[in-house]
């Protein structure tokens, strides 16, 4: 059912819009839980909705609110006050424990896999989901953005439940089946693989709960963030509407291959590679064969946010898919940690084009350099002479990549 539907690639959504759409939730409700992002995606809007919805809530209901943080690191006071603000109390934030706090809640076939792969993969996967959900709320909303995503083609909707709050063999595999599938064939498009995988695990497995998806789409612009469209509901109509104004507004389609692109990292979002890498994810497609990629990275810190999936990936590194699939069939560890593989996967060029990281202290060209990535200095490259697009040097500069997708005009028709 979809109970607020509104968007246009012109419309701008006030905060007093927000509020009104919001009241068409259960209000009655006496137990709430809240599912927003982390501060990962502090451009989604869904740190003032978490604000408003608390506000809503809690004179009359218990309101617990759990980040789906899926493999990331937990949020500190600091990146819980950049998102949330400053008004809800800490003690209404819960962590999700991706490993280990999670329930099986049915699996799907590998013989569903298999079609949807196109006959690629055919395993079965578990349906693991946060206990937390299964706490007896009346009403559990599930708030995010919808925009080109890199491992089920447009993020959020069943998404966020199967892999923010989902456990380990919902995102290991359903990371791999993206990646094994293509990211190419992926990235911006509405029904994908990932997408069916989610949906069937939600639909399926989770119908008896109370959730709600309230789905956000923005866009930048000279004045900030734009809240170009708003969507509240809790069926596949709901998502796809929204989505299709996420390819209407994310979507940057070039005339020509770009030879050279430079990307910034914002210290604030991006500390790992694990993240860091959507400047790959989100740019490949129109990026020049031969080409050069300059990624930007002051805050980088780490390479996985998980200790363990750290410790994979400075292991093989971004070495292409032939490497990454060699070291699953040989490897049982990194066999059970298939989002791991993914991501070796999604962050390698495979060899198309030159890959620089320009890394801040945290972490040493050395480092950089033994994942297969060129180490480059950040001074060589003053973003403040930099503007979106291209630059008068012929550099085309990017400077979120969680924002959007580059591609080429003849690759989405």
């Amino acid at each position: 059912m979809n109970y607020f539907s509104r968007g246009s690639a012109t419309d701008n959504i006030a905060t007093a819009d927000k509020r009104a759409a919001l009241q068409m939730l259960n209000r009655s409700a006496r137990k709430v839980l809240l599912l927003p992002p982390d501060h990962t995606r502090s451009n989604s809007g869904a740190g003032e909705l978490t604000n408003l919805l608390y506000e809503m809530f809690a004179p009359t209901a218990q309101v617990d609110i759990m980040p789906t943080i899926g493999t990331h690191s937990p949020m500190t006071e600091q990146q819980l006050r950049m998102m949330y603000g400053a008004k809800i109390p800490l003690n209404r934030f819960l962590v999700h424990d991706w490993r280990n706090q999670v329930r099986h809640v049915g699996t799907v076939p590998g013989s569903l896999i298999k079609d949807w792969s196109g006959g690629m993969l055919d395993y079965d996967v578990r349906v693991e989901i946060s206990h937390q959900l299964f706490a007896g709320y009346d009403l559990i909303v599930s708030v995010g953005q919808l925009v080109p995503h890199e491992v089920v083609g447009i993020a959020n909707y069943t998404k966020n439940i199967m892999t923010g709050a989902g456990g380990p063999d919902s995102i290991n595999k359903s990371h791999f089946l993206g990646a094994v599938y293509g990211m190419e064939r992926m990235m911006g498009h509405i029904d994908t693989p990932v997408r069916r995988l989610f949906n069937y695990g939600v639909q399926t497995f989770l119908k008896d709960l109370p959730i709600v998806y309230v789905l956000t789409v923005m866009q930048k612009t000279a004045a900030g963030m734009a809240m170009r469209g708003l969507y509240i509901g809790d069926d596949d109509a709901t998502f796809e509407t929204g989505a299709k104004l996420a390819q209407q507004v994310n979507l940057d389609l070039l005339p020509a291959p770009l030879p050279k692109v430079i990307v910034y990292l914002d210290p604030h979002e991006f500390k790992s590679t694990w993240l860091g890498n959507k400047a790959i994810y989100r740019t490949r497609m129109a990026l020049a064969d031969g080409g050069e990629l300059i990624i930007l990275a002051p805050g980088l810190k780490e390479f996985g946010e998980d200790p363990e999936i750290d410790r994979l990936i400075r292991q093989y590194g971004y070495r292409g898919t032939p490497a990454a699939l060699a070291a699953v069939k040989h490897d049982p560890e990194l066999a059970q940690n298939l989002s791991a593989a993914a991501h070796l996967i999604h962050g390698s060029s495979e060899g198309r084009f030159r890959v620089t990281y320009c890394p801040g202290p945290g972490v040493s060209a050395d480092a950089i350099r033994s994942v297969g990535f060129e180490a480059g200095h950040l001074a060589d490259y003053p973003v403040e002479k930099l503007q979106d697009g291209f630059n008068d040097n012929g550099v085309f500069y990017i400077s979120n990549p969680a924002l959007g997708l580059w591609a080429l005009k003849g690759q989405f028709k």
